[in-house]
């Protein structure tokens, strides 16, 4: 059995081999009776590196749950790259907002505010031990 080319295009985006990708075909669970007892038509994919399970059996052929199992799993490694990526930049953004300048209006805002700090000590110093 083939993997659909658009599968394969999607790992190789994420940065997927597919020999990292272990697949099996299991029996199912659940309700269905005797037929979901006797055939193996629930697939279990797992990538390697990652440790991302997928299952799935939520049609009644094997080959359909093949192709959504495989479309579920490039989603979950889709949504981790992402994740991985919007970290990086959100890190870079942190560190450039925590090193930029003050501006003209911080700065005067900031020099005010500890004036005023300096006459409310200074208040405390004339007052009580004379």
């Amino acid at each position: 059995m083939r993997i659909p080319a658009q599968i394969v295009e999607r790992l190789a985006a994420v940065g997927v081999q597919l020999a990292d990708v272990e697949e099996r075909f299991v029996r199912g669970s659940g309700p269905g009776g005797q037929k979901i007892n006797k055939t193996s038509s629930t697939v279990w994919l797992r990538h390697g590196p990652t440790g991302i399970e997928v299952r799935c059996q939520h049609e009644r052929l094997q080959t359909a749950n093949r192709e959504r199992a495989w479309v579920e799993l490039c989603e979950k490694l889709e949504t981790r790259a992402r994740a991985a990526s919007e970290a990086v930049i959100d890190a870079h953004e942190l560190e450039r907002r925590r090193n930029r300048k003050k501006s003209h209006a911080q700065k005067v805002r900031m020099i005010q505010s500890k004036k005023h700090r300096a006459r409310i000590k200074a208040n405390r110093r004339g007052g009580g031990f004379e």
